[in-house]
């Protein structure tokens, strides 16, 4: 089953931005997941459990480090541009 992940980080740690971008390039190093970041969020897409399992063990890392806050959405399909209706694009 596709996945989509919403995901927004945020570090308690003077160092934020080093440990989100570390996340993020972390995410992108396993095979089947596609990463889009922007301004605001990043987006993984993927595999169902590849997507949990990677995003598990790199949240745990981050949690592990120092305090942070991790907003995610899940929805159970690939919600990538290219899966939108014509009209949404």
């Amino acid at each position: 089953m596709k996945a989509t992940a919403e995901i927004s980080l945020y570090p308690l740690h003077e160092n934020y931005e080093e440990v989100i971008i570390d996340y993020i390039l972390k995410l992108r190093q396993y095979e089947g997941l596609r990463v889009e970041t922007n301004g605001m969020s990043t987006q993984v897409f993927g595999e169902y459990d590849t997507l949990m399992a990677a995003l598990t063990t790199e949240s745990k890392a981050v949690f592990e480090s120092g305090k942070a806050v991790l907003m995610m959405k899940l929805i159970g399909a690939d919600r990538s541009k290219e899966n939108l209706p014509d009209v949404l694009k």
